[in-house]
């Protein structure tokens, strides 16, 4: 196999496994009907997230939370509204942690997230 060869096969492969990773959100909704729980990503821009975000974890739902907009504009209201959610989530039995920079992972009553980090 030739260099060029090699170049264009590894863009062809680079290009099947972004249209996959890009396809992974694609899907009916009937998929969810027989979950007992769902992993639901949402934006905590405004004091409505907060509120829906209390009511999917009283759903049993575990949340991925955006925080990013709010983090770079406003750190107070940013705090508040973690505060507001961590309290529900004990309330409940549940949980929250900060998985990165701009997500914040949030779950029911029951589910636990391991906060140490696994040594290798």
């Amino acid at each position: 196999m030739g260099f060029f060869d090699k170049v264009f096969s590894k863009k062809a492969d680079d290009e099947q496994v972004e249209d996959f990773l890009n396809n992974l959100d694609v899907s009916e909704e009937s998929m969810y009907e027989n979950a007992d729980a769902l992993v639901k990503p949402m934006s905590l821009a405004e004091d409505a997230d907060v509120a829906k975000a209390v009511e999917e974890m009283k759903k049993g739902n575990i949340l991925l939370l955006n925080i990013g907009e709010i983090a770079k504009h406003n750190q107070l209201k940013l705090r508040e509204y973690i505060s507001t959610i961590r309290e529900v989530a004990g309330q409940i039995d549940g949980d929250i942690a900060r998985i990165s920079i701009d997500r914040v992972l949030v779950t029911p009553q029951k589910v636990k997230i391991v906060k140490a980090r696994a040594r290798d």
